[in-house]
C-alpha cells in the first residue's frame, strides 16, 4: 500500500472518558482508504516559530471493512502538540493526513490463536483488528488482555462485551493497577497477569501495543515459554518533538 494524502471532515466527536476521545473522520478526498488493521495515519503539526512541521501518528481504530471514514482515539496529552491540536477539531473542520502507514497489523494466520496485550489507548489498533478477525470468520481462540488504571479509564466495554457474548471464542480480560472499592476484576498490572494466564504459546500469535515496559516484560514472559510470532507497537510520546 502506497502512503496517500488525504483530506477529511471531522464527522461525529465522542468522549469516551475524562481524556480519551474517539474522532470520526469522514473522508473528501480522496474518498476512500485502503488499509491492515492495525496502521495508522500521519497528521503534520505546525507550530508557531518552528522551521518544519511536526509529523503525529494515530492508529485506525476503525476495521478496514469501512473504508469512506476513520475512527481515531486520542489521549489528551498536556502539552502535547498533537493532542492539542487533534483535541482542538470539531464537527465540520476539515483537516489532512497521510497513511496508511506502519509494519504493526493483523497477519493473515486466522488458523493461529491470538492473544492482543495494552495498555491504555493501545486498545486502538486491537479494536480494529478484532472486528476484522470476527468479519472473517476466525474461529481459533481470541484473548484481549487490557491493563489501565483505575474503571474510569476504560470505555469500548459495551463493544467487546457484545463481541464475546457473539463469539464464544473470544475473552476479553480487564486489569486495574489503581482500582477503587467495588471493582470484582483482576487487580494489579497486566504483565504478570499475562505470565500467570498464558501457559502455552504453541500455535499463538502475540500482538502487543502500550507502553515500553509492558512490551519488554511481556515478550521476556511469553519467550520464556517458547517461541511464537510477537508483534510491537510503541506508544508514541505526543511530548517530544
Amino acid at each position: 500500500m502506497s502512503i496517500q494524502s488525504f483530506s477529511a471532515e471531522v464527522s461525529a466527536l465522542r468522549d469516551l472518558t475524562y481524556d480519551v476521545r474517539e474522532i470520526t473522520f469522514r473522508l473528501r478526498e480522496p474518498a476512500s482508504i485502503a488499509f491492515k488493521a492495525g496502521q495508522f495515519v500521519s497528521f503534520e503539526i505546525h507550530q508557531d516559530g518552528g522551521k518544519f512541521p511536526l509529523t503525529r501518528p494515530d492508529s485506525i481504530a476503525s476495521p478496514p471493512s469501512r473504508r469512506d471514514s476513520l475512527d481515531l482515539l486520542l489521549n489528551l496529552v498536556p502539552r502535547g502538540p498533537g493532542s492539542t491540536y487533534l483535541f482542538g477539531l470539531r464537527p465540520g473542520d476539515v483537516t489532512q493526513f497521510k497513511g496508511p502507514a506502519g509494519a504493526f497489523y493483523l497477519h493473515d494466520d486466522l488458523k493461529r490463536d491470538h492473544l492482543f496485550v495494552a495498555t491504555g489507548t493501545g486498545v486502538a489498533p486491537f479494536r480494529s483488528m478484532l472486528l476484522t478477525l470476527f468479519e472473517r470468520g476466525c474461529s481459533s481462540a481470541v484473548s484481549l488482555y487490557w491493563g489501565v488504571r483505575q474503571q474510569n479509564d476504560l470505555y469500548y466495554l459495551d463493544e467487546f462485551e457484545a463481541l464475546a457474548a457473539a463469539h464464544p471464542n473470544f475473552r476479553l480480560v480487564l486489569t486495574l493497577s489503581r482500582p477503587s472499592e467495588g471493582w470484582t476484576g483482576e487487580r494489579g498490572r497486566v504483565t504478570p497477569l499475562v505470565g500467570k494466564r498464558i501457559t502455552s504459546v504453541e500455535n499463538l500469535a502475540v500482538y502487543l501495543c502500550g507502553n515500553s515496559g509492558m512490551l519488554k516484560d511481556v515478550t521476556e514472559a511469553i519467550r520464556s515459554k517458547g517461541l511464537c510470532p510477537i508483534y510491537r507497537e510503541k506508544f508514541y510520546d505526543d511530548t517530544k518533538p
